[in-house]
C-alpha cells in the first residue's frame, strides 16, 4: 500500500469527541472509510481532514469536498454531504438508486440501524476525491 500523507486539523477530534457515543461509531466508520479509499486510490498522495461549515471534511488535490455529520433535525441519521453544483449526487443517484437513499442533489443519508454497503459507498467517495479528472466522464467513470 502506498504512503498518503494525512493532514488533520486537531479541531476534526473536538468534534468527534461531542457526537454521542452511537453516532460517533458511525461518524468515525465514514471517517475510516473515506481515509481507506484514498489510500487506495493511486491519483491521491494527500488527503486534507479539516472542518467545513463546522463538519469534519475531507479534500484532496484535484477532488471535491466531502463532509460527514449527523442530522441534527433527525438524531437516528447521519450522512456524507458532496457538493451539491457537483454531478456527483446526481451520477450517484443513476447508479446506486435502490443502495443509497439520497439527500437532494447533496447527500447519502443513512439510518443509525443501517448497514453500510462499503464496497458501493467507496466507488462514491473514490468519484468525489478525484471529481476533476473524472467529471467528464460518462457515469464519472464509475
Amino acid at each position: 500500500m502506498k504512503n498518503m500523507q494525512i493532514k488533520t486539523n486537531p479541531e476534526v477530534e473536538i468534534v468527534f469527541d461531542k457526537y454521542p457515543p452511537h453516532v460517533r461509531k458511525k461518524i468515525t466508520h465514514l471517517r475510516n472509510l473515506i481515509i481507506q479509499t484514498a489510500n487506495e486510490t493511486k491519483e491521491i498522495t494527500a488527503l486534507e481532514e479539516t472542518l467545513r461549515w463546522g463538519e469534519p471534511s475531507f479534500l484532496a488535490k484535484n477532488g471535491s469536498t466531502i463532509r460527514i455529520n449527523s442530522k441534527k433535525n433527525a438524531p437516528d441519521q447521519y450522512g456524507i454531504y458532496f457538493q451539491c453544483t457537483s454531478k456527483l449526487v446526481p451520477t450517484f443517484k443513476i447508479i446506486y438508486r435502490d443502495t443509497f437513499t439520497f439527500e437532494g442533489n447533496r447527500a447519502i443519508i443513512f439510518r443509525i440501524k443501517d448497514t453500510i454497503p462499503e464496497v458501493e459507498l467507496k466507488s462514491c467517495i473514490t468519484a468525489a476525491l478525484t471529481y476533476h479528472t473524472v467529471k467528464h466522464l460518462p457515469t464519472l467513470g464509475m
